[in-house]
């Protein structure tokens, strides 16, 4: 039986909530794909005045900001692992062994 630490790191980034959309016509958008899918805006795609789709960019590249919060929250979790005693391949099983359980419960 395996005693693990309950611990919750949080990473926060700063990202802008309210996002404008760009109004561009299917001509233009064609002609300008490149730098469309380039931008962090959303773009709705007009003819003749009607949006008839709208492109919506996927989360950028993570900033070097990101990925230094995720090495360092890395290498909390290794310490805080280690801390306890244990190795990720105990608490993976754990983890398993209790998901089978629960399910088994329900069902």
């Amino acid at each position: 039986m395996f005693c693990f630490v309950k611990c919750v790191i949080f990473v926060y980034t700063k990202r802008d909530i309210v996002m404008q959309t760009t109004k561009v016509g299917i001509r233009e958008f064609r002609e300008h794909l490149a730098d469309y899918l380039e931008s962090k805006k959303p773009v709705a795609i007009t003819r003749h005045g009607a949006t008839i789709g709208i492109y919506i960019p996927t989360k950028p590249k993570p900033s070097q900001a990101d990925l230094e919060a995720l090495r360092v929250a890395g290498e909390r979790m290794q310490e805080l692992i280690a801390a306890a005693g244990s190795t990720e391949d105990e608490i993976v099983a754990e983890f398993k062994r209790a998901r089978r359980e629960r399910r088994a419960r329900k069902g």
